[in-house]
């Protein structure tokens, strides 16, 4: 095999097995790593030919040897409060790319505010969140706010048709909940706030197939981090269905099935971002299947423009900031059906 080599931490994971097939299927070469080497001996049986690297986050060395001679570094591994800060130290002494696909609010918090300066000074691109949650709304809010210097609000609406859980979803909701010892999060008056206000339910008028559902208002996700690290808007606001927001708070929601040969779910999703200036307001809708699955062509894009140079800036980014948002949302075509609106 030839093409560039990128290594993926936690490959053996629900998503992690998503970005090996689509680092494949886009020519790179993956070497697969992460710390359960029974887990990457079992994962080897379908990829004779990929390089195998197991790894501990409490061994540096292991990591240097694990990122040794690869391109870039993909994260697949939560909870990402603990994997994140040593894989991103291994990937500065590697002076190669990072790339994570966390929803993690406080870690996606943290690499900005504990890497940032390494980065630029070193200039390697590290981009956390760089997924469905985060990363994806991330760019469909910068793409709507196009032209426009400052908004006054940010409105993501998740409708999602179903949310079942994998176990990395749950242990890192655990860590994060720990982490604001029961608290809730939001930005608003351009900050963000820890509160224990209840959460409204309401109704999002999401367009067609959708059409208007029941939301719990302030289901915050890591945009509140990756939006307002570059875009300059007063309050950021989300909006989960409640179905969704139910199956994954419920301890008996089972995990994701297969029900197609990819190994996707039959979970639907459409993010709706609206931005709002004064009376003005502007809109991007993205609709999709499996919200697992759908993050592996989005950090591959990334890892892919990256390599090739097409980003705007160097150190910590968010996904908006570091690419041409339309642009490269125009490339997710084949996974994500898009409207774009001016």
């Amino acid at each position: 095999m030839s093409g560039p080599t990128v290594t993926v931490f936690g490959a053996y994971g629900h998503t992690g097995k998503f970005v090996v097939a689509q680092l494949r299927d886009r020519g790179f070469v993956p070497v697969l790593s992460g710390r359960d080497a029974n887990k990457l001996k079992e994962l080897a049986t379908s990829y004779a030919e990929l390089d195998t690297r197991p790894a501990s986050i409490d061994d540096p060395a292991s990591l240097d040897r694990a990122l040794a001679g690869a391109d870039a570094v993909i994260n697949c591994a939560g909870p990402f409060a603990t994997t994140a800060p040593p894989v991103i130290e291994a990937a500065l002494r590697a002076g190669i790319p990072y790339l994570d696909v966390t929803g993690e609010i406080e870690a996606t918090l943290d690499t900005f505010t504990h890497f940032a300066d390494h980065a630029q000074a070193a200039g390697v691109v590290i981009v956390p969140a760089m997924g469905f949650f985060g990363g994806l709304s991330d760019l469909l809010t910068t793409a709507a706010m196009g032209d426009w210097e400052a908004a006054d609000e940010a409105h993501i609406a998740y409708g999602l048709s179903n949310w079942h859980p994998t176990p990395g979803t749950r242990a890192a909701g655990a860590v994060s909940q720990q982490r604001r010892s029961g608290r809730r999060i939001r930005y608003a008056n351009g900050q963000l706030e820890y509160h224990q206000d209840d959460l409204p339910a309401l109704e999002w008028p999401f367009p067609a197939p959708v059409g208007p559902r029941a939301v719990v208002g302030g289901f915050t996700m890591a945009d509140v981090v990756t939006v307002p690290s570059h875009l300059s808007i007063r309050d950021v606001h989300n909006y989960m269905t409640i179905d969704a927001a139910r199956d994954v708070l419920n301890a008996d929601t089972p995990p994701p099935a297969a029900t197609d040969e990819r190994g996707r779910s039959a979970q639907t999703f459409l993010v709706d971002v609206i931005v709002r200036s004064g009376t003005s307001e502007r809109r991007a809708i993205a609709q999709g299947q499996d919200i697992y699955a759908v993050t592996a062509p989005i950090v591959v894009e990334a890892v892919d423009r990256i390599l090739m140079g097409k980003t705007r800036t160097a150190g910590v980014a968010s996904p908006g900031k570091l690419f041409d948002a339309p642009d490269f949302l125009r490339a997710l075509s084949p996974h994500v059906r898009l409207d774009l609106r001016p």
